[in-house]
């Protein structure tokens, strides 16, 4: 999809699976493999690119069953961040998600990442929950996040 940024969206296809990997490597302790995401784009599931300058920098996705949505992934390339791109790309993703059917959707972010939890917060998420010791390496607490589409 064609935004008014200097970077583009678009829906992940399976050619795209290496290059997110190798971003889903450099930015999560606990990454998904290639294999992963090929599996994760059967189905219903959404899952989104952005590319800049033709290089992918962010990646975000959710699983879908019935009228639920739980975003599983989001990730920007560290220095593409505080350029829009999290936001456009999660603006598009629920836009999809709301187009789908979907009533609600779902996430868990680290209690400590307050810049992705003020992200969610602009965009109608709120706690509903929290997960103890949730995430590893490092071993913390997850928010449990929902947004009513």
């Amino acid at each position: 999809m064609k935004t008014a940024y200097d970077f583009l969206i678009r829906p992940m296809e399976p050619m795209d699976t290496e290059a997110v990997s190798r971003l889903e490597q450099q930015i999560f302790t606990q990454p998904w493999s290639r294999q992963g995401f090929l599996y994760a784009l059967e189905g219903e599931n959404l899952f989104f690119v952005v590319q800049k300058d033709a290089a992918l920098v962010a990646y975000c996705g959710m699983y879908c069953a019935a009228d639920e949505g739980e975003i599983v992934n989001v990730a920007v390339k560290e220095e593409c961040r505080q350029e829009g791109i999290g936001r456009a790309m999660l603006t598009e993703l629920l836009s999809a998600a709301k187009a789908a059917g979907l009533g609600t959707v779902v996430l868990e972010v680290r209690v400590s990442n307050q810049a992705a939890i003020h992200l969610y917060e602009t965009l109608g998420f709120t706690v509903c929950g929290r997960r103890k010791g949730f995430y590893e390496q490092p071993r913390e607490d997850g928010y449990v996040m929902q947004l009513q589409l």
